[in-house]
């Protein structure tokens, strides 16, 4: 379905569970779409759990550009793409992977999230431990899900506070290693 945003229109991919308990809104990485392995697994993973998932594309890979529009146009449309999607009577629970997962971090509060799943949260750009983002990352009150490729260059996230859980899974960035240990791990933590 597209949605219009104040920067152009998004698209939600909508995927149905049978009587669902919550709705799970998950973003795609910078320079990728909603068709990555990663996005496939947790949207599988959710499903079987009893969780409808919405894959948002936002304006930007809609209009069929690569580089990501500035954080202020994404949070913007992503906020714009929740109201849209939003359920009444539903949970909410917010993410995505890599840049799709600093959306939803960063948005968690206004969105009125009730949990957010990260997939490969980029904590710092590769090579560059000192410009960290954890502030994102930190700043969400409610539970958290990170999950994390071992050997990530954008770094290791540490166990947070006590409402985030890290599952450290074998590979990179891509999570493509262990697709299995990524759907598991959604699945539990629903």
């Amino acid at each position: 379905m597209e949605i219009d945003t104040p920067h152009a229109p998004a698209r939600a991919h909508i995927v149905e569970a049978g009587d669902p308990r919550a709705l799970l809104v998950l973003g795609h990485g910078a320079g990728g779409g909603v068709d990555a392995p990663d996005l496939k697994a947790a949207t599988e993973a959710a499903v079987a759990a009893g969780v409808s998932v919405a894959l948002v594309e936002q304006p930007y890979r809609v209009a069929g550009r690569r580089s990501p529009a500035p954080a202020k146009q994404l949070d913007a449309a992503w906020l714009a793409v929740i109201e849209a999607v939003r359920r009444p009577g539903l949970k909410l629970i917010t993410g995505g992977r890599s840049s799709g997962a600093r959306v939803a971090c960063r948005t968690a509060s206004e969105s009125g999230a009730d949990g957010v799943i990260c997939l490969a949260f980029p904590v710092h750009p590769p090579g560059k431990p000192e410009k960290t983002r954890l502030e994102e990352l930190d700043a969400v009150s409610v539970p958290v899900l990170v999950i994390q490729g071992e050997s990530d260059p954008f770094g290791m996230p540490p166990d947070g506070p006590g409402n985030r859980t890290v599952v450290r899974v074998k590979g990179n960035h891509g999570l493509k290693a262990d697709l299995e240990a990524v759907a598991s791990a959604v699945r539990s933590w629903l």
